[in-house]
């Protein structure tokens, strides 16, 4: 991996150090090239014309998702955002009064109001597996947990407010052995961890474009098995999701895109299928060791500041490292860093209650690399770290 040449396509790399991916990446030159040449282009030619003009363009974004999950590009559809897509999919399961719905102690707020919600509306049951000693869903505790009433696990891949990548394989297989509906949440794992929804065994994935893929804000997908299509109703239509057949009556699309609409932002579309087609060239297994090989590295730097303390340990550990200065709460030492040009974020308690309740944290600092970033900015952020 040419980590100059990388760089030399992400020109804010020069004036400052980015390490907020989880939050939105810096995206590379040619995935900015493709969104602005869109955008000119409609305005050039007007919208609907600019549409007609890069029909070919806008179905790459089907087959580069193909190609980054190993599936079919009819089982893909463009989404605004990653929690649209995981509400949009949790309100089309056929869920009745009793039925249960498993999740992790790791979910992000919008993702456990949503369960909320459907408990209030439908009248379903919701089970939180605890993690284990080392952070992740305790597969165990899963297992007993299985029964008739379960109908969907529902899984976040890696939490926004860790670095653990849960078990998501070894959930897939109990899921399948149950015959479970298995949904799981890739927004913070997509584009820096090595997916395959054949190997993961679910039914349904959702992600977001600005993070770890490196595509535009306002972007998202989702992932949906051809067998589980028909399952599923989605909770509106328009035109280009289904079609008006009769006047009485109307019929779905056959594809993943029945869960979109016809208004969407074209050009990030295009874009974000760029950049996943950049991701796919780079290769996925070496982007997922060299993001590992990053954290890992980071965190071992950080360990060894006086007063700061690093929140997650263990083997299975994705690019986002979280931490706390001692005596400093966290948005403060957030903007310490971001008056020397660095880039981080803060992971709040108020949005992760289970699991901050469950480890009795507070709001903690989130420093999440990319591989575009390099072991001399490790060192400059702990520099600085260490001055406070």
């Amino acid at each position: 991996m040419n980590t100059d040449l990388l760089r030399a396509q992400t020109p804010a790399c020069n004036d400052l150090i980015h390490f907020n991916n989880a939050g939105a990446a810096l995206s590379p030159q040619p995935v900015n090239d493709a969104l602005f040449q869109h955008l000119l282009l409609e305005q050039r030619i007007g919208g609907y014309e600019a549409g007609d003009a890069t029909q070919a363009a806008q179905e790459n974004f089907y087959h580069a998702f193909g190609r980054l999950l190993n599936c079919n590009a009819r089982e893909i559809a463009y989404i605004e955002n990653a929690t649209r897509a995981w509400t949009l999919l949790l309100q089309a399961m056929p869920l009745t009064h009793g039925d249960r719905i498993i999740t992790g102690q790791s979910e992000y707020a919008s993702n456990y109001m949503t369960l909320l919600h459907l408990a209030k509306t439908r009248h379903i049951r919701i089970e939180v597996i605890p993690n284990d000693s080392s952070g992740r869903i305790c597969l165990e505790t899963l297992h007993d947990k299985i029964d008739e009433d379960v109908r969907l696990i529902a899984l976040t891949h890696v939490p926004s407010q860790s670095g653990v990548i849960h078990p998501a394989v070894e959930v897939g297989k109990i899921a399948r052995k149950h015959r479970i509906f298995y949904l799981l949440d890739a927004c913070q794992s997509a584009g820096q961890v090595d997916l395959d929804v054949d190997q993961i065994g679910c039914d349904m994935l959702t992600g977001s474009g600005r993070k770890y893929l490196r595509g535009p804000r306002g972007t998202g997908f989702m992932y949906i098995r051809q067998s589980t299509q028909d399952y599923l109703e989605p909770p509106s239509i328009d035109l280009h999701s289904a079609s008006w057949t009769r006047k009485d009556s109307y019929t779905l699309r056959d594809d993943a895109r029945r869960f979109e609409n016809w208004e969407h932002y074209v050009a990030g579309k295009i874009a974000l299928g760029v950049a996943v087609d950049y991701a796919c060239d780079l290769g996925m297994s070496a982007i997922e060791t060299r993001v590992r090989s990053l954290a890992a590295r980071l965190r071992s730097t950080l360990r060894q500041l006086p007063g700061i303390s690093v929140h997650e340990d263990g083997e299975h550990l994705s690019g986002i490292v979280t931490f706390s200065a001692e005596g400093q709460e966290a948005a403060a030492t957030q903007q310490r860093l971001r008056e020397h040009q660095i880039n981080t974020s803060v992971a709040k308690r108020q949005t992760n209650l289970l699991d901050f309740s469950k480890r009795k944290l507070s709001d903690v600092n989130r420093a999440s690399v990319h591989y575009y970033n390099t072991e001399a900015e490790i060192d400059a952020f702990c520099q600085v770290l260490s001055a406070q």
